[in-house]
């Protein structure tokens, strides 16, 4: 008797693509909100019934994900979720303060009505995100939005890019972390003097507060070492 072959196999290759990038979006989600622990090994068996993915899809998430840096991949087998350590996450804040910094001042020099627009937009739903303190995940994507607003005119694909992935690396630390009610109430008040700086264009002013922004949340994440 002829042994069947797996279930991903058969699929046509857009519909494999297609599971892949589904469950890489969904572990990448839940690796960044801590999910699983830091230094876990992932069993593959696990990972396929609690994504309801065939293997082949699995695979390709954990590999792209492994490549993005939220999984380390040991001896071409196994995959384990990344160790937490203060030098890492200090590495990771100064590279968003050099980074987000550059990108800051070119989206000020950018930047058009259109952008202005779009930035108050993205203030209001995370104002209205922040009333609701029981919807952790909505707060989470609305701040999401709000920082890639602020830097989207910068122009360089690039540079973005590397931000986001920077985003995600600070992220796994900073939800992990105790929260600071303190640092929490000044980070908020900093998103709407931001966009007020931007919609004046006082790009030093605004650089000098992204950096005391980026520094407030690397207090906070801190916590997570």
């Amino acid at each position: 008797m002829t042994k069947p072959k797996p279930v991903e196999r058969a699929l046509a290759p857009g519909v494999s693509e297609t599971a892949a990038s589904q469950v890489f979006d969904e572990l990448k989600r839940d690796l960044i909100r801590g999910r699983f622990a830091a230094g876990e090994k992932l069993a593959i068996s696990a990972l396929k019934a609690q994504y309801a993915v065939g293997l082949s899809p699995l695979r390709e998430a954990l590999n792209r994900l492994a490549a993005y840096g939220l999984l380390e991949q040991h001896n071409q087998r196994g995959f384990r979720v990344p160790p937490l350590s203060a030098e890492e996450l200090e590495d990771i804040a100064r590279l968003r303060v050099q980074l987000e910094c550059m990108a800051l001042t070119q989206a000020f020099q950018e930047g058009d009505a259109e952008w202005e627009s779009q930035l108050l937009a993205a203030q209001h739903r995370l104002l209205r995100a922040d009333k609701s303190p029981e919807q952790l995940e909505k707060w989470e994507q609305a701040h999401l939005q709000f920082h890639r607003t602020l830097l989207a005119p910068c122009g360089s694909h690039w540079l973005l890019r590397f931000i986001e992935q920077l985003h995600d690396q600070f992220d796994r630390y900073r939800r992990l972390a105790p929260g600071n009610p303190a640092i929490r109430a000044r980070l908020d008040a900093q998103h709407g003097e931001l966009v007020q700086l931007a919609l004046e264009r006082r790009i030093q002013d605004a650089r000098w507060l992204l950096e005391e922004h980026i520094r407030l949340s690397w207090d906070v994440a801190r916590g997570a070492c």
